[in-house]
Order: structure tokens, then sequence, then C-alpha cells
């Protein structure tokens, strides 16, 4: 039994130098150099045409006057701020898909100013930060569009389908006031029911009234106030009318035909 206890403790002696050697030989050992990260997968980065400075306007001269030219166009000069189907994610930017051909092609010319005109009609807008008159930027964006190309982005727009917008009010009170607005005006005031020309689901009528259902609401606001401080002078009855309201109607009405369908 002695001579059995001397070897158990002999072989245990030397299984702990052999793990003593092995551990000094892992602090000695020089630490791996970390791995190599593996590099980035590169990724392109989308098309995107971001101004008209990318584009040439003289590229689509030879085409004719139609939906290819005007979708061109469109990917070329406006899809920054409208995209290229006229379907703006930008709530102050309008969307323009499924409007009134008509309407697009009198807008468009709006920009210009008139033959013997000093100012065009829509040359200035409202800033929606502070509710300054300022220049309209829509002016450059036309400037070297000819009647061919307006006509050809008209029909473009007015041909894609529109992806509308929707209320956002919460205040019971104020969509009222909204729906009593569009449906049938203030008599008080003599302020007209906006459906008696764009309808009742905000469709407008062609060339003379746009379609206002499922636009944004922040838009619409934006353009009354333009009408009621003269800075957008293109329509004399919308300037009158917009005198009438106040900013709470305006804004109530505008919300509630971005909900129209």
């Amino acid at each position: 039994m002695k001579r059995t206890y001397a070897y158990l403790l002999a072989a245990a002696g030397i299984v702990a130098a052999i793990s003593g050697v092995a551990i000094a030989q892992q602090k000695m050992a020089p630490a791996a150099a970390p791995a190599a990260p593996a590099p980035a997968a590169v990724v392109a980065a989308p098309a995107v045409t971001t101004s008209s400075a990318a584009f040439d306007i003289k590229s689509v001269q030879n085409m004719p006057v139609g939906l290819e030219r005007g979708k061109a166009i469109a990917s070329g000069v406006c899809a920054s701020c409208h995209n290229a189907d006229g379907n703006s994610t930008v709530p102050l930017q309008p969307k323009l898909a499924g409007q009134h051909e008509a309407y697009l092609l009198k807008q468009l010319h709006d920009f210009k100013p008139a033959e013997g005109a000093t100012e065009a009609a829509r040359a200035n807008m409202i800033n929606a930060a502070n509710g300054q008159v300022v220049v309209s930027t829509m002016a450059g964006q036309v400037g070297a569009l000819s009647n061919d190309d307006m006509k050809s982005l008209a029909m473009w727009f007015s041909a894609q389908k529109l992806v509308p917008d929707v209320a956002k009010q919460d205040d019971p009170t104020l969509s009222k006031l909204g729906e009593k607005i569009y449906r049938g005006g203030i008599i008080s005031k003599n302020l007209p029911a906006c459906a008696g020309c764009h309808g009742p689901t905000g469709v407008g009528i062609m060339a003379k009234y746009p379609r206002v259902g499922g636009q944004y609401s922040d838009y619409l606001a934006v353009q009354l106030k333009a009408f009621r401080e003269d800075a957008r002078k293109n329509s004399a009855p919308m300037q009158d009318i917009a005198k009438r309201m106040t900013d709470t109607e305006i804004s109530a009405v505008a919300d509630y035909m971005a909900g129209l369908r």
C-alpha cells in the first residue's frame, strides 16, 4: 500500500510539472495577431437624379410630344422633388400624379412670365417655415422647357396613378370644421363650399379646378396662404376666397381634402 501511494504521488507530481510547463509556454508565446477585418462589401449607391444639371433638355428635342418625352423630362428634371412618377414623398412638394393634364400645363406656363408681363403669375411662393413671401424655386426648373416639353410633362404626370395622402387631424372639432368648409362653406363669412368647384370627392374639373383629394395637406395649406397673401396670383377667385380664411380654417380644410377619395 505504501508503495502504491508513493507511485500515485509521483504520478501526480509529473502531471503537475507537465501542466506547469504548458502554462508557462502559453504565457511566453507571443499573442496571436488579431484577425484582419473582412473587407467591407462594396455597395453601389443607387443612381438618383437630384438636379437638372445631370440632364440635358436638348436630348429630348427630337422626340415626339407624348408620354415618353414627358417621362424622360420627369426623370431628369422633376424627380428630385416630385419623383419620376409624380408621387412626391415630401409633404411640401405636391403630388402631380393623376392631376388634370390641362391644369398641369397651365401651372407650368404660369411659372413663366406671360408675354408682355414683367413677372410670372407664380413667381413667388410662401416659405412654410416662417410664412414669408419668397421667390419660387420652380422658375429655374421650367425656364428651359419649351411648350412641347411642358405638354409632354403634363401628359406624363396626368397618366400616372396617384398614391394619395391621408387626413391626420385627430381633433374632432377641427375635423368637423374642415368638412363643414369643404362641403358647405361658411355662410356668415360668404365663404363658398370647396366642393362646388372641386367636387364632392376632390377630383376637380379638368382645366379649371385641380384635383385636391389625396393631395398633401401641408402643400394645400401653404398654397391657400399663398393665395391669401397674393404671393400666388394665377387665380383671382382663389385669392378672394383665401382672404376670408383664418390659419385654423385653412389647416382644417387642407387636412380634410387630404383624406378625400
